[in-house]
């Protein structure tokens, strides 16, 4: 049986060590998240911009004020942001039918085939770290 080395804060070294060990599987896995978008020519910031897009579930179509909320960024940011994108030929945007101060989005084809890539390729790295992933947080424990 082993010994849990509980601090003077009440939580233990284990979960310490849990919470350290799953922030760096996260960095690790942004870390190539960022460079494999940069090696397939895309900003990472707007490559998140494009998963947002392209993974937004509602029912209405994604929206410039959606995008800012999804990358915790200002409005005013995502429509920059957005405007990059429409210039690159990776987004469409079109004023909502029913609410014309609302931007909605679209992925162009060129924007899909790009993410359709690196996502396969984020999937890939994805089932490498799981183990690492579930191994740190099954080290989290009950608190106190």
């Amino acid at each position: 049986m082993t010994s849990v080395h509980r601090t003077e804060t009440g939580l233990s070294r284990e979960q310490y060590a849990a919470i350290a060990d799953f922030r760096f599987q996260l960095r690790r896995f942004l870390a190539f998240s960022e460079s494999a978008a940069m090696r397939a020519g895309l900003p990472p910031q707007q490559h998140q911009a494009l998963l947002a897009i392209a993974g937004h579930r509602a029912d209405e179509p994604p929206s410039v004020g959606m995008l800012a909320r999804h990358l915790l960024i200002a409005p005013n940011t995502a429509a920059e942001l957005v405007g990059r994108m429409e210039q690159g030929g990776l987004v469409t945007k079109e004023a909502a039918a029913e609410d014309r101060r609302r931007t909605e989005l679209a992925l162009t084809p060129k924007a899909a085939k790009l993410l359709r890539t690196l996502t396969v390729a984020h999937l890939e790295e994805l089932r490498e770290l799981e183990p690492a992933l579930v191994r740190a947080l099954g080290g989290i424990g009950p608190a106190g």
